[in-house]
Order: C-alpha cells, then structure tokens, then sequence
C-alpha cells in the first residue's frame, strides 16, 4: 500500500495513501474526539461535529472522518476555532444527554467521558440545557438489553451495524428536533419490532444509551 507524509500538530507521519484522516491520526496515536465515526463505514455521517480540525490552506475546518489524507497535508488539531466548534458540538450533545454519570452502567467506559478527559471539557449542565426537553420512556421490553433514549447522543452507530452488518433493519431515527431517538417502526417496544435481540447494537453504543441487562443487575 502506498503512503504520503503528512504533518500533525508539528510531528511527521507516514500512513496509507486515500485514508480518511481521522483514522490515520488516531492510528498514529494522536486523539480526535468522535462519536459518529466507524471505520467500516462506507460513507462517513459527520453528524456529531465533534471531529474538526484545521488543515493548511483550507479556507475553514474540516471534519477529520470525511477528509482524505494527501501528501504534504499539514493538520492542526487544536486551535481557536477548531477548540471552539468542538466546545459548541459537545454542548449540544449534553443539553438532551443525561447526566447521571455515577448511575450509568458505562460510568468509566463512556465516550463522552473520554472525549471530556481529553480536551478538558466538563461533563456538567451547559448553557444550553433549557432545550432539554421531557424526559423519554426507557424501552427495557427485551430480554436481553435497554434502551435509555435519554442517554442516547443520536450516533447512529447502533443504526448502521442493525442494518449493514445485521442486515435486519428493525430500528431507525424517528421524529424531529429535540424529540428525535432512535426507535423502530411505529415506535413500538423493541421486543414487539423485527429486533432478534442479537445485542450488535449495545456492542457498538459510546455511551450508556444502549446496555446488557446483565449490567444493570
């Protein structure tokens, strides 16, 4: 495989020629914050914006899942703007995610956790919590998972691995706004959709929105 050298935050790299950036850099050991990203995607969603850097000779930031690698690329990771979208992207996802951290099953294991800890964003209220709105009902109707929509940060992960890995295609995004959830036909329980309970979609969640029952025992 071919490579091209390409510069982050000052240090040298070589990696695979035509890969996303996003991957490169985190295959060089350098952290950018994500949540919507999987490598096995075939086109990147973009949607969580937390993945922004900056690159020469752009005229603005660019999320990192969508850009190629080229040769000669000169990345920076962190900057003013880059710090400030990133900032405004993760408010976002707070103002309609529950902050119970220390009663989540995934307390220490979450991604929201990880990408606080490493940019020294603080898992707190923000400013932009009054769009909260009414607490969603928790879907526990299967044997073997829950679903908390009120943790849910909307990364669609759960979505593609039920539909291109599974292939069953038993949930989806439903309603608008700050309503929207992932949920599944006629938002029924999930015990009462095509969902075979294989348990892909809590393998592949970031955050405690999608659990083993067995955990929460």
């Amino acid at each position: 495989m071919s490579k091209v050298n390409i510069t982050i935050d000052g240090q040298q790299y070589q990696v695979p020629a035509g890969e996303k950036l996003l991957w490169a850099a985190l295959d060089c050991g350098v952290y950018i914050p994500h949540l919507c990203a999987n490598k096995d995607k075939e086109r990147p969603d973009a949607s969580c914006r937390l993945c922004f850097v900056e690159i020469e000779g752009f005229d603005a930031p660019v999320t990192s899942c969508t850009q190629e690698v080229f040769e000669g690329m000169v990345v920076k990771t962190r900057t003013a703007r880059v710090d400030r979208l990133v900032q405004t992207a993760f408010e976002l996802l707070l103002s309609n995610h529950k902050l119970r951290c220390g009663k989540c099953p995934q307390n220490r294991q979450c991604e929201l956790q990880k990408i606080s800890r490493e940019r020294k964003l603080k898992l707190k209220l923000t400013r932009l919590r009054p769009l909260l709105t009414e607490e969603k009902a928790v879907d526990d109707s299967t044997d073997v998972f829950i679903y908390d929509p009120n943790r849910c940060v909307l990364c669609g992960q759960c979505i593609w691995v039920d539909h291109k890995v599974v292939e069953v295609g038993a949930i989806g995004f439903i309603n608008r706004g700050f309503k929207r959830k992932m949920g599944t036909f006629g938002d029924v329980p999930l015990a009462e959709s095509r969902c075979t309970q294989c348990g892909e979609c809590v393998k592949v969640c970031p955050v405690g929105a999608l659990v083993f029952k067995e955990k929460t025992e």
